[in-house]
């Protein structure tokens, strides 16, 4: 019988990162390089409107909604909403996707430790894609695992 990875320790967490507690204080601890290779911390959005879109570009629901993901980005830019996606991937597959699909909206590569960081916001398969929907006071307000639909976001977005 299994445990319920969610529960307790992880192994694998991001460098930095607390192994318990609070998934959206894991988030802020993370550091992962972004295509150029140079170390970004996820901190940097704390405070901050945020969507979070774990994917891969061997994932064909992830590839699917990128453009969705974009527009929705640009729509809510100026609403105060930042999006950030993490790829979990190696840094050429991801820097080989954009060179085909343009996204506007900071992308850092996690390999596969970005699993491991969306088990703490329970997605204890590490299935992709997975977004998070937090809000500035560092609530979760959403997490769907699977691809989005574009009219349930908004309407998650539309609260924040």
């Amino acid at each position: 019988m299994r445990g319920n990875p969610a529960s307790g320790p992880q192994a694998g967490t991001p460098a930095g990162a607390p192994a318990a507690g609070n998934p959206v204080d894991t988030l802020w601890a993370a550091s992962y390089p972004d295509v150029d290779g140079k170390p970004q911390r996820l901190a940097a959005f704390k405070g901050q409107k945020l969507v979070v879109n774990f994917w891969a570009s061997w994932c064909g629901p992830c590839v699917e909604e990128m453009p969705e993901l974009v527009k929705l980005s640009r729509e809510y830019e100026k609403k105060g909403v930042r999006f950030v996606g993490i790829g979990v991937d190696s840094d050429q597959n991801v820097k080989n996707f954009l060179k085909k699909v343009p996204v506007d909206y900071p992308i850092v590569v996690s390999g596969y430790a970005g699993a491991d960081l969306a088990r703490h916001f329970g997605n204890t398969a590490g299935a992709l894609p997975f977004t998070v929907v937090i809000d500035e006071t560092g609530k979760i307000r959403e997490t769907k695992l699977g691809q989005i639909r574009p009219d349930e976001l908004k309407r998650t977005l539309d609260t924040l």
